[in-house]
């Protein structure tokens, strides 16, 4: 399913920027939100270059700067003091002092997010086109709410056995927010 894959696609966001977790550590929902919006606006940029060739100039996708990213940008500032403890939680209290390097949150999207994009089959590119457009009037938080409970979602499809691509992000049980 096509648009399935395109939430997946979406959701993976926000595991590909936490460490494994061994600990048995998990994120409660605004923690894992927190960790989505901080990597939302890199993942739309690049998806725009990825997709170029597939989406007209207008696609909101296409947009490299203007009003729509700026929403998330803003946002991922926000989100940031709570997604680097959301990071720590789940590795060594030790990242912390990396983490508060102003290099540290660039450097992280800049690594994971190609990962994520990467992975982004041309034929999805008007899905995806469809699905952001359609979250555009949302703010960037509802938009990670929608994220990560898609994610929580597939998960679950995943521990019953159904073939699902999507990392295991160690989400909290749903009474945990």
């Amino acid at each position: 399913m096509m648009i399935g894959r395109s939430v997946v696609a979406l959701a993976t966001a926000a595991a590909l920027l936490m460490p494994s977790v061994a600990s048995g550590a998990c994120l409660n929902a605004p923690e894992a939100e927190s960790i989505t919006l901080v990597a939302l606006p890199e993942i739309l940029r690049q998806t725009g270059v990825v997709c170029a060739g597939r989406l007209p100039a207008s696609s909101l996708l296409r947009q490299g700067d203007g009003p729509f990213l700026a929403k998330y940008d803003a946002a991922a500032d926000r989100a940031w003091p709570k997604a680097r403890g959301a990071i720590v939680k789940l590795s060594n209290p030790a990242a912390d002092v990396l983490l508060g390097s102003e290099y540290a949150r660039p450097l992280l999207t800049s690594l994971l997010v190609p990962l994520l994009v990467g992975r982004i089959a041309q034929a999805d590119c008007g899905v995806l086109d469809t699905l952001v457009t359609q979250l555009a009037p949302l703010p960037p938080t509802n938009t990670a709410g929608v994220v990560v409970t898609a994610l929580r979602y597939f998960n679950a499809e995943k521990a019953k056995g159904k073939p699902i691509d999507v990392p295991d992000l160690p989400l909290c049980p749903e009474n945990a927010r």
